[in-house]
């Protein structure tokens, strides 16, 4: 069973998540051969005071 996580900033739409999903669960059952009803994805929205790259929190970039 295939488990997807995605680690992004708040601020998509219910729609953009929905076709997210939609799409890589296609992808994943076309690629790895497994019944759609096998692929788990969770989304989590991690907000940008908890989020750093390159040395540096994101909110204060």
């Amino acid at each position: 069973m295939p488990m997807l996580r995605l680690e992004m900033h708040p601020g998509r739409t219910p729609e953009q998540k929905r076709e997210f999903v939609r799409e890589v669960t296609r992808v994943a059952v076309e690629i790895l051969k497994c019944p759609p009803e096998s692929v788990d994805i969770v989304i989590q929205e991690i907000p940008r005071e908890l989020w750093a790259k390159a040395g540096k929190l994101v909110s204060e970039a």
